[in-house]
């Protein structure tokens, strides 16, 4: 099961060594995501890790670091819409809803689908999904391993989310509280 660390959206001071202890900690991949920081901050964050470390990152803010870095992949969103056709790295996106995962599933390595349990991080961001709704979409394949479960993900959730085929998880709460 992927396990994947998405960044805290504001800028921090010796995140570097944070990015690089989750690595290190069993994190196959993390997520820049720093909508509330400058590319310039996250330029000389990059320029900390060593190319194995960045090889690992998928970045969400600024398109230009990926080519900058040689970076594992960008992620899709309001501020990356779409991708050169000659780009080659990992593609991933966020979802909130099933029909969003069905709609996107094909177009990406990835999808987060969010929010599963009710946010740690994000203040009144409840769970969208019930019991039922996630096992029928496991039942029908909608749930598979390109499909990472987000939102008040912890350690001890990851055997029921595996026990409905997500193919990873992926924190932010949970690892910086």
């Amino acid at each position: 099961m992927l396990r994947i660390a998405i960044t805290l959206p504001d800028a921090i001071r010796g995140e570097d060594a944070i990015v690089r202890r989750l690595l290190l900690g069993g994190f196959d991949i993390v997520h820049l995501r720093k909508p509330n920081a400058n590319m310039e901050y996250c330029r000389q964050l990059l320029a900390e890790l060593t190319d194995a470390e960045r090889s690992r990152i998928v970045v969400h803010d600024y398109y230009a670091l990926y080519e900058e870095f040689g970076l594992r992949g960008v992620h899709l969103n309001r501020n990356i819409v779409s991708l050169p056709a000659e780009y080659r790295g990992s593609r991933t996106r966020s979802c909130h809803s099933l029909e969003e995962v069905v709609r996107h599933k094909e177009e990406v390595d990835y999808l987060f689908l969010s929010p599963i349990f009710d946010s740690i991080s994000k203040v009144g961001y409840r769970s969208a999904f019930t019991h039922e709704e996630l096992s029928r979409a496991a039942n029908e394949r909608i749930i598979d391993s390109r499909v990472i479960a987000l939102g008040g993900v912890t350690a001890d959730k990851i055997p029921y989310l595996e026990s409905l085929g997500f193919g990873g998880v992926a924190m932010s709460g949970a690892i910086y509280k």
